[in-house]
């Protein structure tokens, strides 16, 4: 018995739990700068956006929930990258998700790029601006389920609105 018991604590022991992955868990798996039109250094990114701008676009930080004004806009128009203006989403396709952030349930095909993060712990499908790379917000796949099921809760400070003429 008491071997059986040592053998036990030696197995576990010896497994290698995810707590131990907590640096490699820290990266992301998304596309390379390179991959990207436009390709900016950091000091060049700083120069033209703000503190929280900069957090959220370019080091994927998340603004406070609820803080966004774009987040109760119900204008027809076109959310944009805020960092180089590329058309992202469309106005038709917002919903009120209850979550605190601008949500859709679908992008402009073509101008949204996808990666995976780790950055909490476990993966989740991570929403980039295809033309700059700027961090967006993350998929969820708790949308509304009588379009698309998907739930692309997006930071407002990521985007900026064009009004539909």
């Amino acid at each position: 018995m008491k071997r059986l018991l040592f053998a036990i604590c030696i197995v576990f022991i010896g497994c290698k739990g995810t707590s131990q992955e907590k640096e490699a868990s820290k990266t992301t798996a998304v596309p390379q700068q390179e991959s990207f039109t436009i390709n900016k250094t950091e000091a060049e990114w700083r120069e033209q956006l703000t503190d929280m701008e900069f957090y959220v676009l370019r080091k994927a930080g998340t603004e406070s929930p609820g803080s966004s004004p774009l987040l109760h806009l119900k204008e027809e128009g076109v959310y944009t990258c805020k960092a180089c203006g590329t058309e992202l989403y469309s106005s038709e396709h917002k919903f009120d998700s209850g979550t605190g952030w601008p949500s859709f349930d679908r992008e402009i095909k073509g101008n949204v790029a996808f990666g995976v993060d780790h950055l909490i712990g476990y993966a989740r499908t991570e929403v980039l601006c295809a033309t700059c790379g700027g961090h967006l917000g993350h998929v969820f796949n708790d949308g509304p389920r009588e379009t698309t099921g998907k739930r692309h809760c997006i930071n407002g400070i990521a985007l900026k609105f064009k009004p539909a003429q």
